[in-house]
């Protein structure tokens, strides 16, 4: 059987932020999501919005209840592991269709309904990423009953998804199955004068037909001058011999994404491009030998930081050595030089070595998932760490 997330979990899941909420003094939560960033409301639902945004409100006690717009409540009840299911107009479409003559709940009445008076202290969860528009009518529905203005509250839900239970490694494990064999498929299809996108295509026929939901982010494939982009999207640019080819794939399954990033060159590399990939080699495997429960983030950065200060490479640096990942690629927290956190089993990051130089426009990727344990890391990927010449 396939991995999957059980009903049983997503309920424990409402009953452990519910202990949070209540160690904040929090009455009400909001978790926010839509189409791009759905980890807060998939996290409590499995439902992934469309077209609409979505939310979930969550009581200190009792039931939570799904938020979503006028036209999604068949899709919503064929995949929401809430049951109780409201439409509201605040969460449609970008193109702001009326629907005149649709009966449709707003905050004030949903609130209501959950609580028998009013809420003193209410956050929000995706507060970086929630409209304006749905922020000042949920603000507005609040106040209007007598509470207070919601606080920021994403710290409530990331505590409890920063530590993954069994299932949840389980969908990261097959992610990270699916990736591979994109990657693999990429390598061996790839042909110079190939197109970045038409590389990019290759992959998501392979990680389609083996099983993947959707891709994890917008990943890509970069020739030679631009791989120096941190973040990007494929081009119509074709691939040529001799240059840095970053190729960055990841598959999403049942929610959980995954991302596999290694340089690749035709022919044979350049001693330049050689010194740059070892130097992200060893990057990462000082990474990789540090990473263990029970220390202080940091010592992984400042591990990190060392070997590519040894191999030369300090100012091609853009960001600390790990983002964690799950329900999205890149989640807090991040293991930066001033992380002072302890590392926790079970926690799951991607290892993402970035080097980049703005004058020479090249720089390279390598990224792997894990798991954190007690003695070191479990590895979701470890695909070619070489300098790979096609």
């Amino acid at each position: 059987m396939k991995p999957f997330i059980p009903l049983e979990e997503f309920q424990d899941r409402v009953v452990r932020i519910q202990k949070g909420m209540k160690e904040q003094g929090l009455d009400l939560l909001l978790a926010f999501g839509n189409e791009a960033e759905p980890q807060f409301v998939r996290y409590l639902s499995d439902y992934w919005p469309s077209f609409e945004s979505a939310g979930v409100l969550i009581p200190a006690e009792g039931t939570p209840v799904l938020l979503i717009g006028p036209e999604t409540l068949t899709f919503a009840k064929d995949r929401s592991k809430i049951p109780d299911i409201r439409r509201l107009l605040v969460f449609r479409e970008s193109s702001d269709p009326e629907y005149p003559g649709s009966k449709l709940d707003t905050f004030k009445s949903v609130i209501s309904e959950l609580l028998d008076r009013a809420p003193k202290k209410v956050g929000i969860a995706g507060w970086a990423i929630i409209p304006q528009t749905i922020f000042s009518e949920f603000s507005k529905a609040v106040t209007e009953i007598g509470g207070e203005a919601p606080v920021k509250a994403d710290q409530v839900m990331i505590a409890v998804r920063a530590i993954k239970s069994e299932n949840e490694l389980n969908c990261m494990r097959e992610a990270y199955r699916i990736t591979t064999i994109g990657f693999e498929t990429v390598l061996d299809q790839l042909r110079p004068g190939m197109t970045e996108l038409q590389a990019r295509g290759i992959a998501l026929a392979a990680m389609s037909e083996a099983g993947m939901e959707s891709e994890a982010y917008p990943f890509w494939c970069l020739c030679g001058d631009g791989t120096n982009q941190a973040i990007s999207r494929s081009r119509h640019k074709p691939l040529e011999k001799g240059q840095i080819i970053q190729l960055q794939v990841g598959a999403r399954y049942n929610g959980y994404a995954s991302s596999i990033g290694r340089p690749v060159v035709f022919g044979k590399a350049t001693d330049e491009a050689r010194a740059l990939i070892e130097a992200g080699i060893s990057g990462q495997a000082a990474i990789l030998s540090t990473l263990k429960a029970g220390i202080p983030a940091k010592e992984v950065s400042n591990a990190y930081e060392a070997a590519i200060a040894k191999a030369g490479y300090s100012d091609w640096l853009l960001y600390g050595p790990c983002h964690a990942t799950g329900l999205m690629e890149g989640e807090p927290p991040w293991i930066e030089s001033n992380s002072t956190w302890i590392l926790q089993e079970n926690m799951t990051f991607c290892v993402d070595v970035f080097l980049g130089n703005k004058e020479k426009g090249i720089g390279l990727r390598f990224e792997d998932g894990v798991r954190v344990t007690g003695s070191g890391v479990e590895e979701f990927s470890n695909l070619r760490r070489e300098v790979i010449e096609l």
